[in-house]
């Protein structure tokens, strides 16, 4: 009697769920083809009516493009191009001239040559504009020029590149180039060896592993791993080189999404090689994904004390997902949280304020957390060092500087006028910093901030409306005190300023290796973190 009255029960709950279940997934269904078939047979009456030539294209690419801004930033569409420089990101592996480069106004610059590669020892310098690769002019050439570059281990290209207002020709022999996750290891002192992790690439933990015993081989007793700047990769490579330092079987990152077979839990699964060496993980506003779950999960754990500043915050899952023709969509599949449980994500893109821009946690909203210890912890995006030094967030000119490639240009300038014997005493000076400001003025340097933006706007409004002749005086002072107020914000500025002009120099003459070795001797956060490792009691009161 009992069964029958449950089998009464519960069979018609279960066809109710089934039946709305159904309804629902026929009504996303029915949805998705509906708005197919509207944008289908939009797309087709748009390229046949319009009354100019349409690039199909074009047209298309604005259309994917447009429909992904309302997300992420990360959830984006990867033509064919775009999947092979993913590769090349994840594998570290490609054949060209080995160098960065970037295109700016039908150019090919040559942001950084790497030591002992083809470009390199060709001659090419940082700063060099490349305008023609054999016989194909950079301008006319429609595509990624930068892939003019690549081609078959030992095949031959002649470049013409202009350099200070010059023009020459270099012959270069194409190679296999190995970009290193680690370009950098060495000892500090006798006891204390420091690691550069660049990126989280496949080789990240076997050459963090190398990069480890070796130092340890050599009588490192204490370790910086110097995570600044470093943008992430593959998440099983973080666990892997957290594994380096904690116990097998240790839970690393947790991923949660609404799709739950994306729910996945990460633990150690090696053994470790050193639980126990002190350790100082270093932290930026650059330090993204991969490296806030490294120095995230070593924090929650008591493992590691992280200095720096507070890290970029992207906690977000992607996901490559195969699209015809060789092309993929990369989707925002989830979001990581560390041991203690707190959320990496800093920016809310699907609660964007009125101006459409994504919002950030307000401070007094952030969630406390525990460490295995019993220290307190938060939320609210990023990761926060235990030794805060510098500022995470860059000000507007510092952008405005770097966007326009001025601190670029004005090193390039320097590095063709100066020469240096000694590196590693190098330093910029007051007259170093008026000449950069001299160079600014030379080149019409001007920066919009959002207060000159909103003022502008303002005074639109009242032209429109005939209220401008009782305000013109004004605007126009209010406009040169912000003006004088943005002078004053370039000497507020200047350390950082001066940093990044330093960091670009020395590079100019001892590489990106001897860039390392200086940074040794000069970086306050290396300094800092030496400081806590040399002495026990201090690094273990962090720990606490």
């Amino acid at each position: 009697m009992k069964n029958l009255l449950k089998k009464r029960i519960l069979i018609p709950i279960i066809v109710s769920l089934l039946f709305i279940i159904t309804t629902a997934f026929k009504n996303d269904f029915f949805e998705i083809a509906k708005q197919i078939e509207i944008f289908t047979t939009l797309f087709k009456e748009l390229n046949m009516n319009y009354v100019d030539e349409t690039n199909p294209g074009d047209l298309m690419d604005t259309a994917i493009k447009s429909m992904l801004e309302d997300l992420d930033p990360y959830t984006r569409f990867m033509n064919e191009q775009d999947v092979e420089a993913a590769r090349i990101n994840n594998t570290g592996d490609y054949t060209g001239i080995g160098a960065k480069v970037r295109t700016h106004k039908n150019k090919l610059v040559i942001v950084e040559p790497y030591k002992d590669y083809p470009a390199d020892k060709a001659g090419l310098k940082a700063g060099d504009e490349i305008i023609k690769v054999d016989d194909i002019l950079v301008e006319d050439y429609k595509d990624d020029a930068g892939n003019l570059l690549k081609g078959s281990s030992g095949t031959t290209i002649n470049v013409t590149y202009k350099r200070q207002g010059k023009t020459q020709i270099a012959t270069i022999n194409r190679a296999e180039v190995e970009i290193k996750a680690v370009p950098h290891f060495s000892l500090i002192d006798d006891k204390t060896g420091y690691i550069v992790l660049s990126q989280f690439n496949n080789k990240a933990s076997s050459e963090t592993r190398y990069a480890l015993r070796d130092l340890k081989a050599q009588g490192a007793e204490r370790i910086i791993l110097d995570l600044r700047g470093n943008p992430g990769g593959l998440l099983h490579e973080a666990v892997n080189i957290v594994n380096l330092f904690v116990p097998k079987g240790q839970l690393i990152v947790t991923t949660k999404s609404k799709v739950k077979k994306y729910n996945r839990t990460y633990y150690t699964k090696n053994t470790p090689i050193d639980t126990e060496i002190p350790l100082v993980v270093l932290i930026d506003g650059s330090s993204a994904s991969a490296s806030e779950i490294v120095s995230g999960s070593l924090q929650d754990l008591d493992r590691a004390v992280i200095v720096g500043s507070r890290s970029f915050g992207k906690g977000l899952v992607q996901r490559p997902k195969p699209l015809t023709y060789g092309t993929q969509i990369k989707i925002t599949i989830s979001r990581y949280y560390t041991p203690s449980g707190r959320c990496i994500q800093s920016l809310d893109y699907w609660n964007r304020n009125e101006k459409g821009e994504a919002i950030r946690v307000k401070q007094e909203n952030y969630n406390e957390f525990k460490t295995k210890n019993g220290r307190k912890v938060f939320d609210g995006g990023g990761i926060f060092p235990d030794v805060n030094i510098g500022n995470s967030k860059k000000a507007p000119i510092i952008t405005s500087l770097t966007n326009d490639n001025l601190i670029f240009d004005y090193a390039t300038n320097y590095y063709f006028n100066n020469t240096i014997t000694d590196i590693n005493n190098f330093k910029l000076s007051e007259s170093d910093f008026s000449n950069f400001k001299n160079y600014l003025n030379t080149n019409n340097f001007s920066f919009e901030t959002d207060t000159e933006k909103k003022l502008y706007k303002a005074m639109e409004s009242a032209q429109k409306e005939d209220l401008d002749d009782n305000i013109t005086k004004e605007f126009q002072s209010l406009i040169q005190q912000l003006n004088y107020s943005k002078t004053i914000v370039l000497e507020e500025n200047k350390d950082y300023i001066l940093k990044l002009l330093t960091d670009e120099i020395v590079k100019r003459y001892v590489y990106r290796e001897g860039l390392y070795d200086y940074y040794k001797i000069h970086d306050e956060p290396i300094k800092k973190a030496t400081e806590i490792l040399n002495k026990s009691n201090i690094y273990s009161g962090y720990l606490r």
